[in-house]
């Protein structure tokens, strides 16, 4: 994959051959490849991969080879990385918070055209920074629906009634208007995109004009265990019946920000049992490292199977509490896991789908932190 990283042909030889020290996270390619083109086959739009949930080069590029033309940044380092990994790449700058003259470079260095913002003092700073002729300005409302996890409108969003006003004044401008939103984080229902889409077209049969773009953000969820959640499918057609009657210009399209659904799948982390306590687990891996999103409001597990002196191991099992390895109380997962009665130090432990929200959220909190990657070229991580 070009990014140094060692390479093997399935996880077991990872399990026999890599040293194990430090918890070591493997990135399955070919995952990540079938993942983007399932998902850019099935959407009725085009799709932006959310930078923020992975930002691996070695998954950029996997994700660009299954079709991700297109990447969604929340800062300048985003869009460099963004492009230097896919310089054919187009990057969009959709956040309405930005360091002062990341804009600017954005839209000078990298072809940056597509920017955000969700309040009439923001319009000023970006106009000085791009040429508003040559860019589509988005204004993102503010709307959210209960069966997402987080509610991502609670920073940023626009009230419905006030986006006809911002959408003018970037029309005003010079720019081309457009309209984002986000419902939330980990949607379980499709219903929330017909909400949302719902909120969206009243707003936009107000205007006296069309727009063209309408982005209606990510929150696309993954099945974890104990946590069902309906296929991808079933969001997609959600999408499609509710954005047919929208009041678009010619040439409307529908843009979309997965981030967990395109980064989850591909990425397993191999963690060592460094010491049991009766049904009491430590691991070399916790909730400072890359299970620190399991903090949040959601699924409490990932898929998990046990490898022994380099074989796979199973038998009999047992339900277990799992702890990282910090000097913190807290650091405790909080779903407990069903693995063979027999766990014991030195064992490892695969937990799969841990792609979205891993590397990119995790600290060195302790000391304890793996920088330990490897490109798994054959077979597939835990999923169930």
């Amino acid at each position: 994959m070009n990014d140094n990283l060692p390479e093997y042909d399935d996880v077991a030889d990872v399990v026999r051959g890599h040293v194990r020290e430090q918890p070591v996270y493997c990135l399955y390619p070919d995952v990540y490849r079938r993942g983007a083109q399932d998902f850019v086959t099935a959407f009725p739009g085009r799709v932006l991969y959310a930078v923020k949930a992975n930002s691996h080069p070695a998954v950029l590029r996997a994700l660009a080879d299954g079709g991700v033309a297109h990447f969604d940044c929340a800062s300048l380092p985003e869009v460099e990385l963004a492009r230097r990994v896919s310089p054919d790449a187009a990057c969009c700058f959709m956040t309405p918070v930005r360091l002062r003259g990341a804009a600017g470079t954005a839209f000078r260095k990298h072809g940056v055209r597509h920017f955000l913002i969700d309040h009439a003092s923001g319009l000023a700073p970006l106009l000085g920074e791009i040429d508003a002729e040559r860019a589509v300005i988005f204004a993102r409302m503010a709307v959210h629906h209960e069966s997402a996890m987080a509610d991502l409108s609670v920073r940023f969003g626009a009230p419905p009634a006030d986006i006809p006003r911002l959408l003018e004044a970037i029309r005003d401008a010079g720019a081309e208007p457009a309209l984002a939103f986000n419902v939330g984080s980990n949607v379980v229902s499709p219903d929330a995109y017909r909400h949302s889409i719902g909120v969206a077209r009243n707003v936009l049969s107000s205007l006296p004009f069309r727009v063209r773009l309408v982005d209606i953000g990510g929150g696309f969820p993954l099945r974890y265990p104990g946590y069902d959640v309906p296929p991808l499918a079933d969001f997609f057609a959600a999408v499609r019946d509710a954005i047919a009657s929208l009041p678009l210009a010619h040439g409307g399209e529908i843009l979309v920000e997965p981030g967990r659904a395109l980064a989850a799948p591909g990425m397993s982390a191999l963690v060592e049992v460094l010491l049991r306590k009766e049904d009491r687990l430590f691991l070399n891996d916790g909730m400072y490292g890359v299970f620190w999103e399991l903090r949040f409001r959601g699924h409490e597990r990932f898929p998990v199977r046990c490898w022994r002196n380099g074989e796979r191991h199973a038998g009999a099992t047992a339900r277990f509490r799992l702890f990282g390895p910090t000097c913190d109380s807290s650091d405790a997962l909080p779903g407990d896991v069903s693995l063979p009665a027999d766990v014991r130090p030195g064992d490892i432990l695969e937990f799969g789908s841990l792609g979205a929200y891993s590397l990119t959220g995790r600290t060195d909190f302790n000391g304890f932190c793996s920088n330990e990657l490897v490109v798994v070229r054959g077979g597939a991580p835990p999923c169930d």
